[in-house]
């Protein structure tokens, strides 16, 4: 597996250009599929999950192509609705899928996904969501099929926010007979893009970034042109990477409005931030304060996705922090390999208690998931001497090349791929 170094204690400097968003993409790649014809999606960024989404739309019957940030999808040659078990173990949004197919063909078959083990999440909301939009569902062995000769209209509510189902059923209900109301609903950006996506197509959708989204169902929808928005989870990253290495470093093609809650925090922590229109310059001269308490929650809380690389910030803070963790249980795999690099955490239950140190110390540590990889990836940055990231893969798949990104802001950061043993050229 892939392992990134890190020579660490460099403020990062410069500026930076913030890639699409994953967690918009792969949604809008899966409601493509209700609309037969060519699609143009721009702003796509290279990411293992983006490029298994693409093999599973392929598997499919789709033909695609990944240029540049550019995703062409000819949906045309769709032939069936049975997502390949292997490719869904890989990445749990390969859920997407589930709405878009059940409307187009009536009926879908997909396996229990996979992803980062991050705590438990299951995609009950999904299935109850579904089934009052008229589909019959039938679970067996990780197998779960589901058939509604023809969707209609509903009033959903969700008992919790999710964003997953949220798009689910919006993606579900875009062509169901009637209208759909979801309440409780989701308020994420990238939900109020995808209902920008399927307005583009034709839908008739209003209400994403409120709790309350209505879907007045069409009886065709169209291939279009599309731009994905940027994303906040990697702007956040490099705010707080800026921030921990007491560096100065502009984002370019960022939207603010969608980091409100993060700016909010780093200000309390004393970094300095500027905002106009799409750019945000962040410096932090010296080092930062502690932050009293951050209670993860879904959007416009602070975000889950921030937790682990905002507490590499404050065990670096001057004074006592204390973070809780209200959305995964598995949030916090990540602290056990800061202590090897000198940081103080304590936790219990899904609290985390952060007293800063003056400095980290490089060591090998291992990626665990996604965000727990970056948050390790930061304190490399930040600490002194060498860092060894271990299982870069999870990283790969939220960050297009991290190394990259960080090399441009001056970082002392490389990719080291293991060359092939033997054994490994015999198989």
């Amino acid at each position: 597996m892939d392992k990134l170094v890190i020579e660490g204690g460099n403020p990062l400097s410069g500026t930076i250009r913030i890639h699409g968003a994953k967690n918009a993409a792969l949604p809008i790649l899966a409601a493509s599929l209700l609309a037969e014809g060519v699609h143009s999606l721009h702003n796509v960024p290279k990411l293992l999950d983006i490029e298994t989404m693409l093999n599973i739309l392929e598997r499919l019957g789709c033909r695609c192509a990944h240029e540049e940030e550019t995703v062409t999808i000819d949906t045309s040659p769709l032939g069936t609705s049975h997502v390949p078990e292997d490719l869904m173990r890989q990445m749990r949004s390969s859920i997407f899928l589930m709405g878009p197919l059940l409307s187009r063909f009536g009926e879908v078959t997909i396996y229990q996904p996979g992803g980062c083990a991050i705590g438990e999440r299951k995609i009950d909301l999904h299935l109850q969501g579904l089934k009052q939009l008229g589909a019959e569902i039938e679970e067996s062995n990780g197998r779960i099929s589901c058939k509604a000769a023809r969707l209609t209209g509903s009033e959903v509510h969700l008992d919790y926010p999710s964003v997953g189902a949220t798009e689910n059923i919006m993606m579900a209900a875009a062509m169901a007979e009637g209208t759909t109301t979801i309440s409780g609903a989701a308020r994420e950006p990238e939900i109020q893009d995808l209902q920008n996506f399927l307005n583009r197509m034709g839908a008739q959708i209003i209400g994403a970034g409120t709790d309350t989204i209505t879907i007045q169902g069409v009886k065709k929808l169209y291939p279009c042109s599309y731009e994905v928005i940027p994303d906040r989870i990697v702007a956040g990253t490099v705010m707080i990477a800026a921030a921990a290495t007491r560096g100065n470093v502009t984002l370019t093609h960022t939207n603010a409005g969608h980091l409100t809650s993060l700016i909010h925090v780093l200000r309390r922590a004393g970094v300095q931030i500027t905002v106009c229109n799409d750019i945000i310059n962040i410096s932090c001269m010296g080092r930062p304060r502690a932050v009293e308490r951050i209670v993860t929650s879904p959007y416009p809380s602070f975000p889950t996705d921030l937790q682990s690389q905002v507490m590499v910030l404050l065990s670096l803070a001057d004074g006592f922090s204390v973070i809780k963790e209200t959305v995964f249980e598995g949030r916090f795999k990540h602290v056990e390999e800061m202590a090897r690099m000198g940081a103080d955490i304590s936790i219990d239950l899904n609290r985390a208690f952060i007293r800063g140190v003056q400095r980290l110390y490089g060591a090998t540590v291992e990626a665990t998931d996604l965000r727990a990889g970056a948050a390790l990836v930061i304190a490399g940055l930040a600490a002194h001497g060498t860092t060894v990231v271990e299982q870069a893969h999870h990283i790969d798949r939220g960050y297009d090349g991290i190394e990259k990104l960080f090399q441009k802001l001056g970082a002392h950061i490389s990719r080291k791929v293991p060359v092939p043993g033997p054994l490994d050229l015999a198989n």
